[in-house]
């Protein structure tokens, strides 16, 4: 690192705080706009190393950006990792571009995560229909839950709108023909056993 360098005394800090935030996975890579060399690198990743040419490009061709900063684009390193980079241009007093900030963050590991979560969430075998046909309950949980999943509204946020909706469904499954089946669906759909037999009773008087 070219330490007697201005521009690398004044973003170092700022370098060395993105870099350990990151640790290992990110490199944080400052560059000399004028000469077009790398004036220093932090948690190095990719071979580059300060003296080495930047090869930046001619900034005024880039697109306008209100903030000077742009992506995150993705890049690809030569042993097929992806990485998500983003890149600052940092200004002078007189608002030229004085020097480049890059960062490069190795998306690796993120997506050994996802993957990994990925296979636990999905189920591997369909399911065996046979062991429920009797288990009412699981019968009040999937329907509950399908109606909060479709309508993207937890079961605390229902309309009574809604909970007449579910009840609707509910009582077509022949929950309700179930003993003591009201205070399992009334705590499936957070609300009182009485409200419950209020949406029933309103349900079933609307029918002709």
């Amino acid at each position: 690192m070219t330490e007697t360098d201005a521009r690398v005394r004044l973003w170092s800090p700022v370098c060395e705080a993105v870099a350990a935030l990151l640790a290992p996975y990110a490199e944080v890579i400052l560059h000399d706009v004028r000469s077009d060399r790398v004036l220093g690198v932090w948690n190095p990743m990719s071979g580059r190393a300060p003296g080495a040419p930047s090869l930046l490009g001619e900034l005024d061709r880039l697109d306008s950006s209100p903030n000077g900063v742009y992506g995150p684009y993705e890049k690809l390193t030569a042993d097929g990792r992806r990485l998500s980079s983003v890149s600052a241009v940092l200004r002078d007093p007189d608002g030229e571009p004085s020097a480049v900030l890059c960062v490069n963050l190795d998306r690796t590991p993120l997506e050994q995560a996802a993957t990994l979560l990925a296979a636990f969430a999905a189920p591997s075998a369909p399911r065996p229909e046979a062991l429920f046909e009797q288990d009412w309950t699981d019968r009040v949980q999937r329907i509950v839950g399908a109606y909060v999943r479709e309508h993207g509204r937890p079961v605390e946020r229902l309309t009574r709108e809604d909970r007449l909706a579910v009840v609707a469904e509910l009582e077509l499954a022949g929950v309700f023909a179930v003993r003591r089946a009201t205070a399992v669906v009334a705590r499936a759909l957070r609300t009182s056993r009485s409200t419950l037999y209020a949406l029933l009773a309103e349900l079933r008087r609307s029918r002709p």
